[in-house]
């Protein structure tokens, strides 16, 4: 048996009591919640949270949900969530009893998640075979993922993440790998990436608003270049050919660019674009640009 699959329990019981309780049969994987993460109060919070949002989107319809694990397997209550939330007609029975049935409901339900929330198969953390054998880590992400399409307001709780090990029944014994997972937004991913989304939200929601960005950011820019006895006016014509840029990356760094390194007057478009690769360049080796831009 794999040595990391042991040393997931403290004591020898509480391996045998898991074992008991998620029997894997030969050829199967399962990804399971570490004993150590099964008490998370945030997960509890989230988990709480999330069956108090289904039961109360559907309470018209006398459904209640005790149990992610249990009660959302079969498809029935995803089935009324979607068709309560999004107004989704599914061609499917409200009721599958059999195994095939379910899996078939939970193929088509899954797969309409999948185009409502414009997903590639490669972003989905779950799938049929994971919802149907009750891994409460799928479970999780299917729902936190609706939820968050459809009821953006709902506060869930950030940085909700728990250990799994994903355990295989191998010819050879257990094969095991251990991983940590975020349930709900990593915050201080977040607000790394806080001012790109400003600025995206800017361009896409406050057009009207960005004349007085760019007033500002000229207001800068010549508080600098404005040494060098220059002035700029225009932000898209005046950055094209890379030289403003190269000048105000010196002044803000303090050090003197050698005029060989550049074209102060550029000519062509290659010159432009030599200017401009070199100042990304620039930015990238002093660690102020860590996501790839197209000179071009």
């Amino acid at each position: 048996m794999d040595p990391d699959f042991l040393n997931a329990f403290t004591q020898p019981a509480a391996l045998d009591q898991f074992l008991a309780e998620n029997v894997i049969a030969q050829g199967e994987k399962k990804k399971l919640i570490k004993p150590t993460s099964s008490n998370n109060p945030k997960l509890e919070e989230l988990k709480l949270l999330l069956i108090d949002w289904i039961n109360t989107t559907l309470k018209e319809e006398h459904i209640v949900v005790k149990s992610l694990e249990e009660d959302l397997y079969d498809g029935l209550v995803l089935h009324h969530l979607l068709e309560n939330l999004g107004s989704l007609k599914l061609d499917v029975d409200k009721i599958a009893l059999t195994e095939k049935k379910q899996r078939q409901k939970l193929s088509v339900i899954l797969e309409a998640v999948s185009k409502c929330l414009q997903l590639e198969k490669s972003q989905l953390k779950w799938s049929v075979e994971s919802i149907l054998t009750k891994d409460l880590v799928s479970t999780l992400h299917l729902l936190v993922a609706i939820a968050k399409h459809f009821e953006p307001n709902l506060a869930m709780p950030p940085n909700v993440q728990v250990e799994t090990i994903t355990v295989e029944n191998t010819s050879r014994g257990l094969k095991t790998a251990n991983a940590v997972e975020y349930i709900t937004e990593n915050k201080e991913n977040l607000e790394a990436q806080s001012e790109d989304d400003a600025f995206d939200e800017l361009f896409s929601r406050a057009p009207d608003k960005l004349d007085a960005v760019k007033k500002v950011l000229l207001q800068f820019v010549n508080q600098h270049v404005g040494k060098l006895g220059l002035h700029v006016k225009d932000i898209n014509s005046q950055f094209a050919d890379g030289v403003i840029l190269l000048l105000l990356i010196g002044q803000l760094e303090g050090y003197f660019l050698n005029l060989r390194h550049f074209f102060l007057t550029p000519a062509s478009s290659m010159e432009m674009l030599h200017n401009v690769n070199l100042a990304l360049d620039l930015l990238a080796d002093g660690g102020l640009l860590n996501f790839s831009v197209n000179s071009e």
